[in-house]
């Protein structure tokens, strides 16, 4: 399967997303999956100036996702797929079989939210849906970078981070 990272990152694709990880990893393929962002030519383009040559970059719905989930796996790319926050992740596992893995590259502030890492901000409606995704077997961790420690998410949610 080409869909090599599951990413929760609220900034969606910036330095981070591009360089840290795409780059790094050697992925070709950015899968990004938003309702409104898909709907959107001027983000769809704002986000796409961010992505250097090399990199393809796709804009997907929830149900866009899904329904070509499986043509991610017939191309010889390796890639990533991020969300801009928990419930999209949610959804798309609740629908597509094989997200082994997911993790939270940065959540900032927001109303009713509680500071659990550095980069990362939870509210109770978070924590039930990564809870959920743990519970159907996916392991969920916060890294920012590939270099950083991978934190797991018992160690997220009681804000143990280690930074």
């Amino acid at each position: 399967m080409p869909i090599r990272l599951f990413r929760i990152d609220d900034r969606l694709i910036h330095g981070q997303v591009v360089v840290g990880w795409a780059q790094a990893l050697g992925l070709q393929l950015i899968v990004l999956v938003d309702d409104a962002v898909a709907e959107a030519d001027w983000e769809r383009e704002l986000y796409a100036v961010a992505v250097p040559r090399g990199i393809e970059l796709r804009f997907e719905t929830v149900a866009g996702a899904v329904a070509h989930f499986a043509d991610y796996g017939r191309v010889a790319r390796e890639g990533m797929l991020v969300t801009r926050d928990v419930a999209t992740m949610g959804a798309l596992q609740s629908q597509i079989a094989g997200i082994a893995a997911v993790h939270i590259g940065g959540l900032h502030y927001g109303l009713g939210r509680a500071q659990k890492l550095r980069y990362v901000f939870l509210d109770a409606d978070d924590e039930t849906r990564l809870r959920a995704l743990a519970a159907h077997g996916v392991a969920v961790t916060a890294q920012d970078l590939p270099t950083a420690r991978a934190v797991a998410l018992e160690d997220i949610l009681d804000g143990r981070g280690g930074e």
